[in-house]
């Protein structure tokens, strides 16, 4: 599952571990999940000031409709909360256990790995630890 924060990196440069998990994902290597928080936080990014020159709105419409269309909708019956110290963090845990995702792909790995709940089998990891230990 993808964070919002490796969209951005991914689409800001054209090297790097963000874009190579994300062309990942619109190569349907791996299955990014969206659920409404994160589906939402995506819709409201796109037209954020962090961008620069890079991309245009359009081609970041087109690049997410495209992830969209390499993704699964997961519907979470359960709340895992309160767990991360960041309330709006928790949406990205709950989608990912109701997903059953191995791992959340994120430049955040501090904040979601403070926790509360330990979670076995879910991996919180940086696009390059990703790479080296999924791809």
């Amino acid at each position: 599952m993808l964070d919002t924060n490796v969209f951005v990196a991914g689409l800001r440069s054209a090297d790097g571990a963000s874009r190579l998990v994300l062309r990942h994902a619109l190569q349907g290597r791996l299955q990014p999940l969206f659920g409404n928080a994160l589906w939402l936080e995506y819709q409201e990014l796109l037209n954020r000031p962090v961008w620069g020159t890079q991309t245009t709105p359009e081609e970041r419409s087109t690049v997410l409709a495209a992830l969209a269309r390499q993704g699964r909708w997961v519907r979470i019956y359960y709340g895992w909360r309160p767990n991360l110290p960041d309330e709006g963090d928790n949406h990205l845990i709950e989608l990912a256990i109701a997903g059953h995702a191995e791992a959340i792909v994120t430049h955040n790995v501090r904040d979601l790995r403070l926790g509360e709940l330990r979670l076995g089998h879910l991996r919180i990891c940086t696009p390059a630890e990703f790479l080296e230990v999924f791809a």
